[in-house]
């Protein structure tokens, strides 16, 4: 088979070559990446790209001296139901230039990936997916979910008046604080706020340095226009941090009155009353009609927060956001907190032969849990998109074989499964990567 280049001339498969990218690549690696996301004409910026640049976890796609596809992974941690961190791949960067699309070039940028994530111990690798259709032929599921909300502060009515440390108009009360802050002390204490938040959060990940640069205006992506916002903490009486809110204004007058939006971007809270504490003052900021909060956990409480729920409508951007691909099955659920005493036999089809097999996931009945080869009759017959996707609790077994996702040999096993994958809070990322 031969491949049609960008000048017409034709160039064997096999001769389109899959190196590791060296920082000297980056910029020209970098190209090729805004090529193919569609953004042709910014510069490579080898500067940002070394920002999660790390050695031997970069990949490009060459035809000759063009780089045509593009491939990165990153080490992150990723907060298990329990609590444990778990180091994963998490990838990104993933591209194949238009005129080098279905020549396998993606297949074996990613068995390389995979392969090398199973022998540096990652059992779990990640990613963002930009189309659904491409990375479950991968083993991939998705996981996590994004939730937002879009809310009519007018007819909402404030908040409830017999909320945790909220009085009726919305003051702070005395036995804690919000403080607007700036850049750099966003950079400073949100990093230590979210490192303390996302051990109570299962399925999110760290924050690495570029992900505050990016927030707090000390890196910026080429070509992309960045714009201040504005960030406020909630101190509780110790003056210790125990939350935060960024968030943009958007501004609209409508016959002389205001009818400005006012956008979350970013929410963390230690606990309940802090979280009411930054929603009221959220709410009461002046000329603001209109409450739009991009993405919260998919239970977070909000609506009812407020008189009238019914003024809190689900964002039209609400979607399947990060995916989820088990590479050893044993090490994955090993330090995985499960709900309870109970055994369920997995029969797990992988054509990779990563998570292929049969598995008994047993637990104690105090949540220790962990997988096992075994011999048993299977109670469920699943593929591993299908273990990806229930993995860290968010999806339902039952409802993925009333899809005819997975199928149950033994009635009532994909109920016993959701009772042994059951989380108190339901796995939940805020952040790309």
């Amino acid at each position: 088979m031969r491949t049609s280049t960008a000048d017409g001339t034709a160039a064997p498969v096999d001769e389109i070559e899959i190196r590791t990218i060296t920082e000297d690549d980056l910029e020209a690696w970098g190209s090729a990446v805004t090529v193919g996301f569609l953004r042709p004409g910014l510069p490579g910026v080898p500067e940002y790209r070394r920002l999660r640049h790390f050695a031997g976890r970069t990949q490009g796609a060459y035809d000759g001296d063009r780089c045509v596809a593009t491939f990165r992974s990153m080490p992150y941690e990723l907060t298990l139901p329990g609590g444990r961190l778990l180091p994963v791949s998490a990838i990104t960067g993933v591209t194949v230039t238009q005129t080098h699309r279905r020549r396998g070039l993606l297949s074996r940028m990613m068995d390389n990936e995979l392969a090398s994530a199973r022998e540096r111990g990652e059992a779990v690798a990640i990613l963002i997916a930009a189309e659904y259709n491409i990375y479950g032929r991968f083993g991939f599921g998705p996981a996590t979910r994004t939730h937002g909300w879009r809310v009519d502060l007018r007819r909402a009515g404030g908040l409830r008046a017999d909320l945790p440390t909220a009085d009726e108009f919305g003051d702070v009360p005395a036995a804690g604080r919000i403080d607007l802050v700036s850049m750099d002390e966003l950079g400073r204490l949100g990093r230590e706020l979210h490192d303390r938040w996302r051990l109570g959060q299962p399925g999110a990940i760290n924050r690495d340095q570029a992900h505050w640069g990016l927030l707090t205006g000390s890196t910026t992506i080429p070509g992309q226009d960045w714009k201040e916002p504005f960030a406020v903490v909630h101190r509780d009486a110790g003056g210790a941090v125990t939350g935060l809110a960024v968030y943009r204004v958007e501004d609209k007058w409508v016959a002389n009155n205001p009818e400005c939006t006012l956008v979350v971007e970013d929410f963390l809270a230690l606990d309940r009353p802090t979280a009411v504490s930054l929603w009221r003052y959220l709410c009461s900021v002046d000329w603001v009609g209109t409450l739009v909060v991009n993405n919260i956990a998919p239970d977070d409480p909000l609506p009812f927060y407020f008189k009238d729920p019914r003024a809190v409508r689900q964002h039209e951007d609400s979607s399947d956001f990060m995916w989820l691909r088990v590479l050893d099955v044993p090490a994955a659920f090993a330090p995985r907190r499960l709900a309870g005493a109970g055994r369920v036999v997995l029969e797990v089809s992988d054509p990779a032969g990563y998570a292929a097999g049969r598995w008994a996931l047993v637990s104690d009945a105090d949540g220790t849990g962990r997988a096992e080869p075994t011999g048993d009759r299977a109670d469920l017959a699943l593929d591993a998109r299908a273990l990806g996707s229930l993995y860290l609790g968010a999806e339902s077994a039952a409802r993925l074989a009333a899809a005819g996702l997975v199928e149950e040999v033994h009635p009532g096993a994909a109920f016993a499964l959701d009772r042994l994958l059951g989380t108190p809070l339901r796995a939940w990322n805020p952040d790309s990567f």
